[in-house]
């Protein structure tokens, strides 16, 4: 599957890790609906790891846990289908799972095939418990070719956290997208470190092959499986901001069922979200210093996408000129700025755009070139 934008969805591992079931699925997928969610774009529902007994059948396959999903996997899928919605699922390209359930390390066939019978759309392929005679490129590729000829199109989504130069490889592997991290916890130093990680990796995501920071924690307010301390409603916002500028996968990672108004306001800003999914696919490009960031990128209809950002725990200045854009000073031309989180336009003066941030705060535009008078 060769993908065009980066996916949307809810992945089930940030909040509940082990304790998965069937009814939980479903109850979430209905609230992903209900909330307007699969109508803004999530359309991904999946399975993350512990979904399975922990030894395989005797036929050699993988066997989805009857007390967790007594309909089986592909009774769940279509039910999903049915809801207008696509199915994911997880396993791992080690001797065991994360969890350490049964994993697809020269299995890789053989789960391929369940995958595409069970009626799977999109594989979350992890990286733990990897023989050190084995080299992950090895690994991701015969997934890779597994997934191709299943008779079914699965998205490969690449989990291996960046590690082993994964970005030197990973384009021969044919995933849709790559963990260019390692895991994120919700609180800012984690959401920090990401945003951080990818300054010398942006040359490596894009249309085909999409950069993933990992799963949002957007929402999940100190609880569940990774909600490790929390997050203010200000980096809350700048994680998201983040992530659309860096035209990462959005994949939701909360408790749907109980997701506050603001966390919905946040997931479901459509000038972000549209950043995030344009279909240009033009590489992010970073000015300024690294703890006030500036991120830009090019979008499809000629407009720039402008984000300035303060990664500091104090107060701090970013900025630009239209010239680091391209437009010069004699071009005759200007941006029309659209402030994405509040709607208000303004126009640029004397070539600069910038702001005094509070910590860990943002500002996202969406600017539109015009004549400067």
């Amino acid at each position: 599957m060769k993908i065009n934008k980066p996916p949307m969805g809810w992945n089930s591992w940030n909040t509940f890790a082990e304790n998965i079931d069937e009814q939980l699925i479903l109850d979430s997928a209905d609230a992903l609906i209900e909330k307007g969610l699969l109508d803004a774009g999530y359309n991904y529902v999946v399975i993350d790891d512990c979904w399975a007994l922990r030894e395989r059948g005797k036929d050699g396959k993988i066997v989805p846990d009857p007390k967790k999903f007594p309909n089986g996997m592909r009774s769940l899928a279509d039910k999903l289908h049915a809801k207008g919605l696509k199915f994911g699922m997880y396993s791992c390209s080690g001797l065991m799972t994360c969890a350490q359930y049964p994993s697809s390390l020269d299995r890789e066939w053989i789960d391929a095939q369940s995958f595409a019978e069970w009626g799977v759309d999109f594989l979350k392929y992890d990286y733990c418990y990897r023989p050190a005679n084995r080299k992950g490129e090895e690994s991701y590729r015969a997934m890779g070719l597994a997934l191709a000829n299943s008779g079914r199109d699965i998205l490969f989504s690449a989990c291996s956290w960046g590690a082993d130069k994964t970005h030197e490889w990973i384009r021969t592997t044919g995933a849709d997208m790559w963990r260019s991290t390692g895991d994120i916890f919700d609180n800012w130093n984690s959401i920090k470190s990401l945003i951080e990680q990818q300054f010398d990796r942006l040359p490596f995501g894009g249309k085909g092959c999409f950069n993933d920071m990992d799963m949002l924690v957007i929402g999940m307010h100190g609880k569940g499986h990774v909600g490790l301390g929390g997050c203010t409603e200000t980096e809350y916002k700048t994680h998201f901001a983040a992530w659309c500028m860096l035209q990462s996968p959005l994949m939701i990672g909360c408790d749907l069922r109980s997701a506050d108004d603001f966390t919905l306001s946040l997931l479901k800003n459509s000038v972000l979200i549209g950043i995030d999914q344009d279909e240009k696919c033009a590489q992010t490009y970073r000015l300024g210093g690294d703890e006030a960031p500036v991120l830009v990128r090019a979008l499809e209809n000629g407009d720039v996408a402008i984000g300035l950002f303060n990664l500091a725990d104090g107060e701090k200045h970013a900025w630009l000129t239209l010239n680091d854009i391209g437009i010069g000073v004699n071009s005759g031309k200007t941006l029309e700025l659209t402030d994405c989180w509040t709607g208000e336009k303004s126009i640029v003066k004397n070539g600069y755009v910038g702001s005094r941030l509070a910590p860990h705060s943002s500002i996202v535009y969406r600017g539109k070139i015009v004549d400067a008078k």
